[in-house]
């Protein structure tokens, strides 16, 4: 769970800052925003090669390194002067960060069955409350101690779970001397077509909630002219929606089979798609025209994520932690680029998050689609 809160906490802490970054680099909130997907960007390509290390030298010697990497970021962009080397010292802190995405070989390693999709569920929930816990946490730390002040909380955070790793954290998993390298084993892992598919609608279900995350400072601040505060109360709504989206993805885990639970979360999508889209013409750009949709597409992406990822993991068990990276690079490098395209649109942001969930559960649902058939068609007759 503290590997979770890492994972979320330098994206989504640093939000409420966008202003003053701008007004610091003297760069306009659309750079900082840009900065953002960058850091995504460069955490999914870090995980290509931390994945296949920790099969060969276990979890536990790539999480202190990576964490070492991490926290000499995030001192970096504290301590920079310039615009250029304050995104410098972040993509830094991205490649150490990299090093979150363990926690998913983690759970394949240490968990079996049922207790790996039930905690995974309880995995994105947390993730959903850290969420919304640290724009709140950001806009206390930004209007006592100013933008550095929410880097230095994450040295600190990462320092005590870097000491709690080091002395408490076994390998659990032996060292492994494969005879194919790590080449070979991405090569082993992305021809297998059900693998991608799941990841690639995890992927898609995750660029919903980053690219709302992204422009949110945009959105509520920006062209609502909301304060720092009142931004950080409206994404605490909207984490506290994963509480609840939750509870029902734990309860339907054990009633539904996976299928059926992607497809209703794949609907939950579309549906918040086309609401967002109708009350955009209604409205116009509200914190309710946003807000609502944003919730009901958090049920789905919760549905979604953690039985995808089970799904996924289960075909290679044996090499969880080149399966987590590369889902890890997937969903990741999925939520960066959407989330720079909708960035770049020159159409409205709420239009364009609208058209984009539209897009992503269509496709998605074609993904679905295909999986189910290719699964179908090997069945002994």
């Amino acid at each position: 769970m503290s590997m979770v809160l890492l994972a979320v906490f330098p994206l989504d802490v640093v939000l409420p800052s966008f202003p003053a970054l701008s007004n610091h680099f003297n760069r306009s909130q659309t750079d900082i925003a840009f900065s953002v997907s960058l850091f995504a960007i460069v955490i999914s390509l870090s995980q290509l090669l931390i994945g296949p290390l920790s099969d060969r030298l276990g979890r536990k010697k790539l999480l202190l390194a990576g964490m070492v990497v991490a926290i000499i970021g995030a001192v970096g962009c504290v301590l920079a002067t310039h615009f250029t080397a304050f995104v410098l010292f972040r993509c830094v802190q991205a490649l150490g960060c990299g090093v979150f995405v363990l926690a998913q070989a983690l759970v394949q390693d240490l968990f079996i069955d049922k207790q790996r999709d039930q905690l995974r569920i309880a995995m994105m929930t947390a993730s959903g409350l850290f969420i919304s816990l640290s724009p709140l946490a950001g806009t206390l730390l930004q209007q006592v101690f100013d933008w550095p002040a929410s880097f230095w909380v994450f040295v600190v955070l990462a320092s005590v779970v870097f000491v709690k790793a080091l002395f408490f954290l076994d390998n659990p998993r032996p060292v492994q001397h494969a005879s194919h390298g790590i080449v070979q084993s991405y090569w082993r892992v992305c021809r297998d077509p059900a693998f991608i598919g799941y990841w690639l609608i995890s992927g898609f279900a995750f660029a919903c909630h980053f690219s709302f995350i992204v422009m949110s400072p945009l959105l509520f601040m920006e062209h609502l002219q909301l304060s720092p505060y009142a931004f950080a109360l409206v994404l605490l709504v909207y984490g506290m929606a994963y509480l609840g989206a939750g509870i029902v993805a734990q309860r339907i885990s054990n009633r539904l089979a996976a299928s059926t639970q992607i497809t209703a979360g794949l609907l939950l999508i579309l549906t918040s798609g086309l609401s967002m889209l109708a009350l955009s013409i209604a409205l116009g750009l509200t914190t309710v025209s946003v807000l609502v949709p944003m919730m009901i597409c958090t049920v789905g992406i919760t549905i979604i994520r953690p039985i995808t990822t089970s799904k996924a993991m289960d075909v290679f068990p044996e090499h969880a932690g080149t399966a987590a990276s590369t889902g890890g690079l997937v969903v990741l490098a999925c939520g960066g680029v959407i989330s720079a395209l909708v960035n770049l649109s020159a159409l409205d942001l709420q239009t364009t998050l609208a058209i984009c969930f539209i897009v992503l559960g269509t496709v998605s649902m074609i993904v679905h689609l295909l999986i189910n058939r290719r699964s179908a068609a090997l069945l002994p007759e």
